[in-house]
């Protein structure tokens, strides 16, 4: 019921954000005399805080059109490679014309950004994927919302999770790069090692993993020891919804995305208090451009998904209590799990020193779990100074993180005998 109730209240605050949109717009018209003075800008933030507040995040757009590389404009296409009712896989081709014009090479590895089916849409790494334009043919999975998929398409669980990781390497093609960003981390390395234990021509040649649960008993942060703390039959009574009309996926039981947000937010409820009485006083100031990066970073903050069911209770199950993949005992379709059979695939690990999501060892603990890598393909880096987020993105992540995964992609990519590398679109 919860799930209708919310919907209700969204329906029932529609008069209320339509007002405020009349509002928004009469306070700035230019043929209002008060429009620039103190009232009326207040009036205005007022309005325009109150519809941001209550209005729907739909899926963003990428906006990748067009990329900066060398100081040049790239011009992207969005090609979708595979599809699935749960998943597309999309590649960011770049401009054969463009590139060389920007002084790139045409053909790059081939990298794919395993984005994480945790809430958010896929989006939310639009500034990973960016970066890793300048240097690579990326290709990222851009998950669906689960209230989206009719119940006629079945289900959907933590080993389909894998199943399409290592369908979407194989479609990439031989010797790809995976980055794995957060929660991907364990289906992600079992995918890996799956394709190890069958000798898969197809099998990438290094695998990154950037703020990752691979083993939730290190480190434990507020979110796994909640995981932790409460029975598994609690997340089944308190977390599980149904999807309610006119969804396609009404009668399927998800895990909404608003509740994972909503519990995201309580966690640092005065930072985000904080941040909206802030972006109220640079409305009421003028200050468009603070008042901009504030509506930017928020409109995909609160952009959220829904999970299905059984992805997620399996997820809370294997990843954050019995910890199968570290413990050795996951198997998928029946067979075990051997990460002792990644002996070619290199390995990289990525963490935040103030991760408060993944903690630091949760991530590195991957290089203890895989002893046949050599040594000469593996690296390990601890970014000081960032959380969770600068992990993947901002700042630290383009000047100080990704030149690492640059060169050690860069350095696979030779061992491996340049099998990744795709030429971009034609001119």
């Amino acid at each position: 019921m919860l799930y209708s109730f919310h919907e209700l209240a969204y329906q029932s605050a529609a008069p209320f954000r339509i007002g405020a949109q009349m509002a928004r717009a009469f306070w700035t018209s230019p043929f209002n005399p008060m429009a620039d003075t103190a009232i009326g800008r207040t009036a205005y933030a007022s309005a325009e805080l109150f519809e941001n507040l209550t209005r729907r995040y739909g899926k963003p757009d990428w906006r990748l059109e067009t990329v900066q590389i060398n100081d040049k404009p790239v011009r992207t296409e969005e090609q979708v490679i595979w599809a699935s009712p749960w998943c597309r896989l999309v590649r960011f081709a770049r401009n054969l014309g463009d590139l060389r014009r920007a002084r790139k090479p045409t053909a790059a590895p081939a990298v794919l950004i395993v984005a994480p089916l945790s809430g958010h849409y896929a989006t939310l790494l639009r500034g990973t994927v960016e970066t890793f334009l300048q240097d690579h043919d990326v290709y990222v999975t851009d998950w669906e919302n689960a209230r989206n998929v009719p119940m006629l398409e079945g289900r959907f669980d933590f080993h389909d999770y894998i199943d399409h990781v290592r369908t979407m390497i194989a479609k990439v093609g031989p010797g790809a790069h995976v980055v794995g960003v957060c929660q991907p981390g364990p289906p992600v390395l079992a995918a890996c090692a799956l394709m190890a234990q069958d000798g898969d021509p197809n099998r990438p040649a290094s695998m990154t993993f950037m703020g990752s649960p691979i083993d939730a008993r290190l480190s434990p942060t507020v979110t796994n020891q909640l995981a932790e703390e409460r029975p598994f039959a609690w997340f089944k009574s308190n977390m599980i919804h149904t999807t309610p009309l006119p969804y396609p996926g009404a009668g399927r039981r998800v895990y909404p995305g608003f509740v994972q947000l909503y519990s995201f937010m309580s966690m640092n409820e005065d930072k985000h208090v904080d941040a909206h009485r802030r972006y109220f006083g640079h409305l009421v100031a003028g200050d468009g451009d603070n008042a901009q990066k504030h509506a930017e970073f928020y409109d995909e903050y609160l952009s959220v998904l829904d999970l299905s069911e059984e992805f997620y209770l399996q997820t809370i199950d294997i990843v954050f209590q019995q910890h199968l993949l570290p413990r050795g005992l996951l198997e998928h379709r029946g067979r075990p799990v051997d990460l002792g059979a990644i002996t070619d695939i290199g390995l990289m690990t990525v963490e935040g020193e103030m991760d408060d999501i993944s903690g630091v060892g949760q991530t590195q603990a991957a290089h203890g779990l895989t002893p046949n890598i050599p040594d000469d393909r593996r690296e390990l880096y601890v970014q000081p100074k960032v959380g969770h987020y600068g992990v993947f993105n901002g700042r630290r992540f383009r000047d100080e993180i990704y030149p690492r995964v640059r060169d050690f992609i860069a350095r696979n990519e030779e061992a491996a005998g340049g099998l990744s590398a795709r030429p971009a679109t034609a001119a």
